[in-house]
């Protein structure tokens, strides 16, 4: 009979204990669960639900200075003339106008203008300002100025940005926020599916250190083999878990643009978003895994083995927490630093990718980086569990570690 495989057998039974987990389960379905659910609750609320229809409102004003009589309409808002302070006041009181304004015999050169309202309000609502200042401007340019030119005066600037390629053509892939917001939403997700993995791997190490399971397993198994089959498991379980994810975005995608339309059908993924998402993802498990299998071997318990485990997975959110400088400065030495640093590379590349171009250098440089300190922290850790995984008691210093694994 063939021997089975050790190592297939800790890959194994590693593997289905992970994607059995509740967090695994709903860390993995989050994405295209929520996405399609809030769909789902949209299309129903608005076949139920009818758009709400503006409420009429009335301003009074009296115009002292007898050059606005012009332009009464301004969308919802109606504004009615009265001929004194006290007509107005009075239509106000009994609830004929939602409010008043003057406008003084002097305004053309104070350009001040009275309001008055019986609700306590911080500043006037933007609607009311708006329709306002839009019969007070039209008002003021009515038969000096076409009225084209005066909506112009209005509204003077529709920007529309238009990113065209190195040969002047039109490029398939347009900025904007629309860009930023699956890279976002991904990078969230793999931060904490990367820490999930650490975790998963710390506690199960540490746990079956502290049931003395982990003699017998190495009775069995070596420590090589031991610890093979783990990470190979979670990396599995990973994998599988961003496959879900990256395949149910197309078609959230499509059914978002279709259904809401507007600002959600510029939504796009980025070039090489797919590909990169998964090379990331891969070399962030292996590092962070990694370094869980090391922090485990030499925690004495769960608790100490958690603290350990944060010093390490805390910085990968760094990038999240100041998303809004990445928006307004993309290429700052900074997140290009935080693109090369191994530990926040996966979550800043991502979300970079939304915001700008990554240029070549900095993706391969990020990549060789990552790989180079996966090799270093595999050996180290190795070291670590053989020299560490057995050993009961206080935990050694992380001076004693890195001495122990150099020396070899």
């Amino acid at each position: 009979m063939k021997p089975v495989n050790k190592t297939y057998l800790i890959f194994r039974h590693e593997f289905l204990n992970t994607v059995k987990r509740t967090g695994f389960i709903i860390l993995t379905l989050a994405l295209p669960v929520l996405g399609f659910l809030g769909i789902g609750v949209y299309q129903l609320v608005t076949s139920i639900i009818e758009p709400p229809v503006a409420e009429e409102v009335t301003i009074g004003y009296v115009d002292d200075s007898g050059e606005f009589d012009r332009y009464t309409r301004q969308g919802y808002i109606t504004l009615l003339r009265f001929d004194t302070p006290d007509e107005a006041t009075q239509a106000l009181v009994k609830g004929d106008i939602e409010e008043y304004i003057i406008v003084p015999s002097d305004y053309s050169s104070t350009g001040v203008i009275s309001r008055y309202t019986l609700e306590k309000q911080v500043e006037t609502p933007p609607s009311i300002y708006s329709a306002i200042k839009k019969f007070i401007t039209y008002n003021l340019l009515a038969e000096k100025v076409p009225l084209d030119i005066v909506n112009l005066v209005e509204s003077p600037l529709a920007l529309v940005t238009t990113r065209l390629t190195e040969t002047g053509a039109v490029a398939p892939e347009q900025g904007g926020y629309g860009n930023v917001i699956i890279p976002g939403i991904f990078s969230f997700l793999l931060a904490f599916s990367i820490i999930f993995s650490s975790n998963y791997m710390l506690s199960g190490l540490v746990e079956e250190k502290e049931d003395r399971l982990i003699e017998v397993l190495l009775s069995s198994v070596s420590a090589r083999q031991l610890l093979t089959g783990k990470i190979l498991a979670l990396g599995a379980a990973g994998l599988i878990q961003v496959a879900i994810w990256l395949a149910s975005l197309p078609l959230l995608l499509s059914l978002v643009s279709s259904t809401l339309g507007g600002f959600f059908s510029t939504i796009q993924l980025p070039g090489n978003f797919i590909v990169l998402g998964i090379v990331y993802f891969v070399l962030g498990y292996l590092l962070f895994v990694v370094i869980a299998a090391g922090v485990g071997a030499i925690s004495t318990n769960t608790r100490e083995g958690s603290q350990l485990i944060t010093i390490f997975t805390l910085p990968i959110f760094i990038p999240l927490w100041f998303s809004s400088l990445l928006f307004i400065f993309p290429d700052s030495p900074i997140w290009v630093f935080l693109a090369i640093f191994p530990i926040t590379a996966p979550v800043e590349v991502m979300l970079r990718l939304g915001v700008t171009d990554v240029p070549t250098w900095q993706l391969a440089a990020s990549i060789f980086t990552m790989v180079v300190s996966i090799v270093g922290v595999l050996l180290i850790t190795i070291r670590v569990f053989r020299t560490y995984l057995l050993m009961y008691g206080k935990r050694p210093g992380l001076g004693k570690v890195l001495s122990m694994a150099l020396k070899g």
